[in-house]
Formats: C-alpha cells, structure tokens, sequence
C-alpha cells in the first residue's frame, strides 16, 4: 500500500518499512523485528500527548507574559517562523526528531500564545470556546476512527486530500491578492464566509481520520522508532489547524 496524507508532514520519504529482511539456510526470506526500534500505536501517543504538554505549556507561559504588558508581536512572529523552519528540518532530519520535535511543539506554543492573546483582546472568551472546540471535536474524530464508524478508505483518502489542497490554494491566492489590496469573502463576516470557516474546520477534523490511520498503518509496518515522534507533529499540525480555523469562526460569529 502505498501512504499519501495531505499532511506534508507524514508525506515524506521516512515513512518506509522499518523491518530487516534476511534469509534462512534455504533461501526463504526471513523479517527480524526488533519492537524496541519500531514504531508502535501507544508510543506515537505517548509522544503525542508529550507534545500537546509541551505545546500548552509554552502557551500558557506567553500568554502570561503578554497580560503583563509584554510586546506580544515578537512572540507571535518569532515563534511561528522558528515553529515552521524546526517543522521543516524535523520532517527532513528525522534521526534527531526526538529533539527537534519537542522544540517544535514548545515554538508553536510561544506562537499560539501570543496570537490567542491577541485574539482574547479582541474577542473576550473566544480562547476557551475554540479550545473547548478543537479537543470536543479531535475527541469524537478519535471515537469514530476506534470503533470503526469512519473507515479511511482511499477514496475517502482522495476526497480529503482534493479538498485539503483546494484550500490551500484558495488560502495562498488570497495571501497574494492581500498584498494589492484584495480582500477574498472570508475575511467578512457574511452568511457564505462563516459557512465556508464551516466547511474548512470539517475538512480539518477530516484529516484527523487520514492521521490516525497513518499512525495506525505505520505501526502495522513497523517503521522505525522516530517516526512516532515525527507522527506526533503531524498530528499536532492538524490539531493546530484546527483550532486556528475555530477562532477564525467564533471571531465571525461574534462579528
């Protein structure tokens, strides 16, 4: 089986089979696993919840640091575009993803803390609601994956990604467009704007299903042991996307 997700962070070359093939006396291949250089299920979540950890603490701190009178740019710029360049070498430096992947969760967590903040100052309770939002919703995607009430077939796979990559295309034009001064519809507050932030935080917890299953499949296929660590970013990317897509809603809404 071939492995695709629209999460550029599982969709690199390290995903390959961590098994070591030999032969035996009469030539018949021969898988010799060792389990504790393998990824498995509970250690990707291990990892994933470490992240998350990581990831609240360093937005808690920033936060704090911000109510009291701190320059929240410096925070919020810094620690976004140090967040995305670790992300990028993590995903391509995969042998020190145990140390580049809690510093990214830490980074992104400077970033979010700052940007909440803002977005508190702006929208007073907006925080709490689209953090209540994103673990409500990552909580029941992860029920549905469990008992088996959503299977990730592959055209439930090619719908998702068609969809997650259409807008992200839609989202680069409108960052282009802004810079001469175009506005796209989204940014109002109208009835086809809070239903397209609708559609978006959908096909947000949609690419959870994909992340599951990837931490799933690769588990099956025993790859090696940093790939839980590079799993856990990836999940932590959708988690994140998630969340901003809820306070961009609730920010609509209370418009």
């Amino acid at each position: 089986m071939e492995f695709k997700s629209s999460n550029p962070v599982l969709n690199n070359k390290a995903y390959k089979t961590g098994a070591t093939t030999v032969f035996d006396p009469d030539g018949r291949p021969v898988e010799i696993i060792d389990y504790n250089s393998t990824m498995t299920v509970q250690g990707a979540i291990n990892k994933s919840f470490l992240t998350l950890i990581l990831l609240i603490g360093a937005a808690y701190v920033t936060w704090n640091l911000t109510n009291t009178g701190a320059n929240i740019y410096p925070f919020m710029i810094g620690g976004g575009i140090m967040a995305f360049i670790m992300a990028m070498i993590a995903i391509r430096k995969t042998d020190y993803a145990h140390y580049l992947v809690p510093a990214y969760a830490i980074l992104e967590g400077i970033f979010i803390g700052a940007f909440s903040a803002l977005m508190e100052a702006w929208y007073p309770g907006i925080v709490l609601q689209a953090v209540g939002g994103t673990f409500v919703t990552a909580f029941v995607c992860f029920l549905l994956y469990r008992f088996k009430v959503v299977k990730v077939t592959e055209q439930f796979k090619s719908v998702v990604i068609a969809a997650t990559l259409a807008i992200a295309t839609y989202y680069f034009i409108s960052i282009i467009l802004s810079m001469f001064g175009v506005q796209m519809f989204h940014h109002d507050s109208s009835l086809m704007s809070i239903g397209f932030s609708v559609f978006v935080i959908v096909i947000a917890a949609l690419n959870l299903f994909l992340d599951f299953d990837l931490i799933e499949q690769g588990a099956k296929r025993r790859l090696p042991k940093n790939m839980e660590w590079i799993s856990a970013m990836a999940l932590m990317a959708t988690l994140v996307w998630l969340y901003f897509e809820f306070l961009r809603l609730l920010s609509k809404l209370q418009d």
